[in-house]
């Protein structure tokens, strides 16, 4: 039975560490890629720490065992990850609803994946939805960017309800999707 949870112990962070790791896109073959996505940020266990501290991580959990998980970042952990100032920074430009997005309430999804295993079993779906209940009352919506050619990631965001609300193109020529979902929509 699989079990969702907040981020707890440090079992649990070296559990998240350990599936990124194997999800890393350096990691995997053009063919792993292509047919089940990738995760592009590796983290080291401090800053997984520091990133929970702030905001709970999701988790999914088999027994003892994370099989899935969703981080939560938040304007605070903006210096956390160099490599995601660029993100944060289109936050302070680009506008959703009339209002420059970093003026919301919002969380960022730092990362989400699926142990290999366990896919196509609705735990992504349901890493959401519990990810979604933990955090409404307290920010308006979930916000982060899916490198464009990570297809696999942008349907199964899109079908649970993220919409595509901007694209650009990162210091280094990588397109980057910005997907949005309001959970102030019914």
């Amino acid at each position: 039975m699989i079990n969702y949870t907040i981020a707890k112990t440090q079992t649990d962070l070296e559990g998240i560490l350990s599936l990124q790791n194997k999800n890393l896109s350096q990691r995997l073959t053009k063919e792993e890629i292509e047919s089940q996505g990738f995760v592009t940020v590796k983290h080291n266990y401090d800053q997984i720490k520091k990133l929970n501290h702030l905001e709970k991580h999701l988790i999914a959990k088999d027994a003892e065992k994370v099989i899935g998980y969703v981080l939560a970042m938040t304007k605070e952990s903006k210096t956390e990850l160099p490599i995601l100032i660029p993100m944060f920074d289109i936050f302070s430009k680009l506008l959703y609803l009339g209002k420059i997005i970093a003026d919301h309430h919002f969380i960022v999804v730092g990362q989400v994946c699926i142990d290999k295993n366990y896919r196509s079993r609705g735990i992504f779906d349901q890493c959401y939805q519990q990810y979604k209940n933990y955090y409404r009352n307290k920010y308006d919506f979930a916000i982060t960017e899916i490198v464009s050619t990570n297809t696999r990631s942008l349907k199964a965001h899109k079908r649970i309800g993220f919409e595509e609300i901007h694209s650009y193109k990162s210091p280094d020529n990588i397109e980057w999707i910005i997907v949005l979902w309001d959970w102030r929509k019914v």
